[in-house]
């Protein structure tokens, strides 16, 4: 039986026709552009040719250099036609980070979107054996070079176009050949304690992952739509992408993500996939709105969630059928309340929306939900083929994770360790023998790093990375996600970093919410020319101190802040504190803000 991706385009042209299969914009200004299934087919074909009259060969590497743009898609398919394996580069990625890719999957050819990372590439080209082809998406850029190496995208299609009829019976034999132990993908972890490692994801992991999620997902079908916003190059994108694309659900991949706000009134999705920072940016923006609310207005508003959380949590999460009364109030806070805050934000039409890739604090999971926004908290991995477990369709108990998907199997072993078991799992990390090993216990379960246990219900909750977990000198554990996620829900703090692995107490970096900032001083006629001076200022601080105090409210004395230090830039992947997928680099803060740590425990 041939992989479900090898022909999944070759069958929706012909089961779709002239129906949409996806759009695409990259930016604020410029019209959605669609692509049916027809088109799409024919261009995956022509570019799958153009691979195999480059030479490229079954399991060979193609490396992805880009941010979202329809020629990924276009790109992955043809290269499952082939055999071809596809390794993933974020577009944020620095020069060394491309090269050690480049290096450590042997890829012979790259595709990439600009002129800008085009240079990147050219810069590393000559240093790397294997590179032989570089293939650009930006037709100017491309030809603005006169090196043999590099091709535009248009040429590689017109190259496929004009090939051989022994060509395409090439590239239609190898499609028949595949097998569900051919190697789809390379995924590298973002390596936040060391060098990224390949994640080798097997046909069999892709296919086991779109038959489960359509096991468990079954509210969701070819009529809907999905808003593609996070890089493709993050497997929980690329592999709900693919599951859009095996229902027939219509794709929006938004090239731009600055522009997301924009994109998701202009889309309204019934389906995306995020991460928690969009629904906590969301939150914030919400809660700003309200504390500015006086009289009848926010009387109605606190009724509403009220209200909100009583019919979609206490009735409707359980599968319970609210009274008539119920029902009405409900219906009248939809119309006023609900409707145009879901109106505003672009979920109006709202069927599943999964998120997953860190904590979320459960407050806000509970307002959205409340709201009658359909969020689905997941856990996976990389090297699971993302999901492992999310919340089922009844019954799911908020603060949790859900319940492992069909013939997916979880267990908790030493140090509380999440392990998985099950089809989707990787096949171990490329040439990397001795990590292979070490990531799967003796009989054969994978080792997330995750620390978790299930509750009284059979739903997983997490507690923390391993790694991330700290001692302080008091011998007291410390999961520091957890208390960061709770200081995330508040308005004016962006980002926290905790500290305390072997000191006497717990402290925080804590990077302020600089425009919920500046408007709380001007409203208190606290006077600022700089945010240094606003981070500075004893008001503002006095402030934060009793908000934090606040937020800590049940946790034990050992894991409360005792001290915090606010600082003038948010952290970035640029300055070296965030990983491609925005976790923090906890060794890399600790020696940059060394000072700063140490003055907080002089």
């Amino acid at each position: 039986m041939t992989n479900i991706l090898t022909n999944l385009t070759l069958k929706q042209a012909a089961a779709y026709g002239e129906r949409e299969a996806f759009s695409y914009r990259n930016d604020g200004e410029g019209k959605w552009m669609p692509t049916t299934w027809t088109a799409f087919s024919s261009d995956v074909d022509m570019v799958a040719c153009g691979l195999e009259t480059l030479g490229l060969r079954p399991q060979e590497m193609v490396a992805v250099f880009a941010a979202n743009c329809p020629q990924i898609l276009t790109g992955d398919f043809a290269c499952f036609r082939n055999r071809i394996i596809t390794a993933s580069i974020y577009s944020t990625s620095s020069p060394e980070q491309v090269e050690f890719i480049l290096r450590d999957s042997g890829a012979r050819l790259i595709m990439t979107d600009n002129a800008q990372r085009l240079e990147t590439v050219l810069g590393l080209a000559d240093r790397l054996e294997n590179l032989e082809f570089i293939v650009c998406y930006d037709k100017n850029a491309a030809d603005a070079h006169n090196d043999t190496r590099v091709m535009s995208f248009d040429s590689l299609m017109e190259l496929g176009k004009a090939a051989t009829e022994e060509c395409r019976a090439e590239v239609d034999r190898r499609a028949a050949e595949s097998t569900p132990e051919d190697i789809a993908t390379l995924l590298y972890t973002s390596g936040t304690t060391g060098e990224p490692k390949g994640a080798i994801l097997t046909h069999e992991c892709f296919d086991s992952a779109l038959l489960v999620h359509r096991k468990r997902l079954n509210n969701i079908s070819d009529a809907d739509t999905s808003l593609c916003f996070l890089p493709l190059s993050h497997i929980f994108e690329k592999a709900w992408t693919y599951f859009c694309l095996y229902l027939g659900i219509r794709v929006y991949i938004n090239g731009n993500p600055n522009n997301i706000a924009v994109a998701m009134r202009e889309v309204k999705p019934t389906c995306m996939c995020s991460v928690p920072r969009f629904w906590e940016k969301a939150h914030t923006t919400i809660q700003e709105k309200l504390a500015g609310m006086r009289g009848l207005q926010k009387l109605i508003v606190r009724r509403a969630f009220k209200l909100g959380r009583k019919y979609n949590i206490d009735y409707m999460r359980v599968g319970k059928t609210p009274s008539r009364w119920l029902q009405a109030q409900y219906d009248f806070f939809e119309k006023k309340v609900f409707g145009p805050l879901k109106r505003a934000m672009g979920v109006q039409n709202g069927v599943l929306f999964p998120t997953a890739g860190a904590p979320l604090s459960a407050n806000i999971v509970e307002f959205f939900i409340s709201c009658g926004v359909p969020i689905v908290i997941g856990y996976g991995l990389s090297e699971t083929t993302a999901t492992v477990t999310c919340f089922p369709s009844k019954d799911y108990i908020i603060g949790t994770v859900g319940t492992p998907l069909p013939h997916v199997r979880v267990r908790i072993g030493d140090e509380n360790e999440i392990l998985v078991k099950g089809p989707t799992v990787m096949r171990g990390y490329y040439k990397r023998p001795v990590e292979t090993a070490d990531a799967f216990t003796v009989d054969g379960w994978f080792r997330t790093g995750d620390a978790g246990f299930f509750d009284e219900h059979g739903q997983l909750v997490l507690t923390d990375r391993i790694k991330d977990l700290f001692k302080t000198s008091t011998g007291k554990y410390i999961a520091p996600q957890a208390i960061e996620s709770r200081l995330g829900e508040d308005r004016f703090i962006e980002q926290v970093a905790i500290i305390g692995d072997q000191r006497k107490y717990v402290t925080a970096i804590i990077i302020p919410a600089f425009e919920a900032l500046k408007e709380y001083a001007r409203s208190k006629k606290i006077q600022f020319r700089t945010v240094e001076d606003l981070i500075q200022n004893a008001d503002i601080r006095s402030m934060l101190e009793q908000r934090i105090e606040k937020l800590q409210e049940g946790l034990a004395h050992f894991e409360r802040i005792k001290k915090f230090t606010l600082l003038p830039k948010e952290f970035s992947i640029e300055g070296g504190e965030l990983t491609n997928t925005l976790k923090l680099r906890r060794r890399v803060i600790n020696q940059l803000y060394a000072p700063q740590i140490e003055a907080m425990y002089s």
